[in-house]
């Protein structure tokens, strides 16, 4: 069954504290909302069954970038 994947714990972050950065963070805001999408996707597909399995993996490691990404720029931004 997909399960959308768990950002705040993925970045050790609570979700209040990360919306209170992207509040003053325009570019966090939007890998956010570039990695909400991907994982909207990648669950929807998986629901639908309707990819392979090479797809999938491709895009769950989108997702895996996205979220590194995410990462980078939280330590970065600090």
């Amino acid at each position: 069954m997909p399960v959308k994947h768990d950002l705040y714990a993925d970045l050790s972050i609570t979700k209040e504290e990360l919306a209170k950065r992207k509040g003053s963070d325009p570019k966090l805001n939007a890998l956010v909302d570039h990695y909400d999408e991907l994982d909207a996707h990648i669950v929807s597909v998986e629901q639908a069954g309707d990819v392979s399995d090479d797809e999938l993996k491709k895009l769950k490691e989108k997702r895996v970038q996205a979220k590194d990404t995410i990462a980078s720029h939280l330590n970065t931004a600090g």
